[in-house]
């Protein structure tokens, strides 16, 4: 299934006195690279939800987000370390010793200093398993978002390779006019400046003339190539590493389209081609 590289997702759950938000968003990337933006007390959950990430995703920057914040309940209390104050106020003093005026704080001040609340034990396991499965329901919606987008870019694939197999088609009937357009101007230009020309020797060199711009073996391979793509695009598996080497291949057949064309007709299918190129390789860079 064709999946895009850039997406987002979010949800939020209660567990324990705690509510947390998981947030994970990603941008096309060569590889898998992972981060994890966790609040210091979670740090030992990281290596686990990595893994579970890494599991569902293959190739992109993804960015894991986790947020927490205590609940708000009735009875709640703060519990205070009092030796973390005391210690508080005497380095305040010694500080205030020093200095030409005392500044007022308030006790709210000395609460905010970190290290001033206790905070609870938590249950490592239960909210190892919480989080868990926070990050896999986001994962499931993130994933969704993916698959949506890459049905888009499949769609968009899709559209400007049936362009392009018309003009390949286009070209391939034109090819034999073209060849007979070239020996016959070749020949009356000759004539022209020769008044007994060697026809014989002449048609050898347009035999090679024509091996030397006869394109046929490229459009064969454009429309290989093309249909490769199309093959790839219906494939369950992620698909754009093999899409970003096809584009290299439709490129270069192109290209040498372009340089061995000798009508005005046939370079510009070479130039619309190398156009419906670029724009799949713009969208293929966001594919998974």
């Amino acid at each position: 299934m064709t999946k895009s590289m850039t997406a987002y997702a979010g949800n939020e759950a209660d567990i324990g006195n705690l509510t947390l938000n998981c947030e994970l968003r990603s941008v096309n990337h060569r590889y898998c690279d992972i981060t994890l933006k966790l609040p210091d007390r979670l740090r030992f959950i990281e290596a686990n939800l990595r893994a579970v990430i890494a599991e569902k995703v293959s190739r992109g920057k993804i960015e894991c987000s986790i947020n927490s914040k205590k609940q708000a309940k009735s009875g709640q209390h703060f519990v205070i370390d009092n030796t973390a104050v005391a210690a508080l106020l005497s380095a305040t003093d010694q500080i205030e010793q020093q200095m030409s005026a005392s500044l007022a704080f308030s006790a709210l001040d000395i609460l905010a200093f970190p290290g001033i609340q206790q905070e609870p034990e938590i249950d490592r396991e239960d909210i190892a398993f919480g989080i868990t499965e926070l990050v896999k329901k986001t994962l499931d919606d993130f994933l969704e978002v993916r698959s949506r987008e890459g049905f888009q870019l499949k769609c968009l694939i899709e559209e400007r390779c049936l362009k392009m197999q018309s003009f390949v088609v286009t070209a391939s009937q034109r090819m034999p006019e073209v060849l007979l357009l070239i020996r016959k101007k070749l020949k009356d230009r000759v004539t022209e400046l020769v008044a007994q020309p060697d026809f014989d020797r002449l048609e050898q060199e347009l035999v090679l003339l024509t091996q030397k711009l006869d394109v046929t073996e490229e459009l064969d391979r454009l429309e290989t190539h093309i249909a490769e793509v199309l093959r790839v695009l219906q494939q369950p598996e992620p698909v754009g590493r093999r899409l970003d080497f096809l584009m290299q291949e439709l490129n270069r057949e192109a290209n040498t389209l372009g340089s061995k064309s000798a009508d005005k007709e046939m370079t510009q299918i070479a130039i619309e081609l190398k156009v419906l190129i670029e724009q799949m390789r713009e969208q293929i860079q966001n594919v998974e």
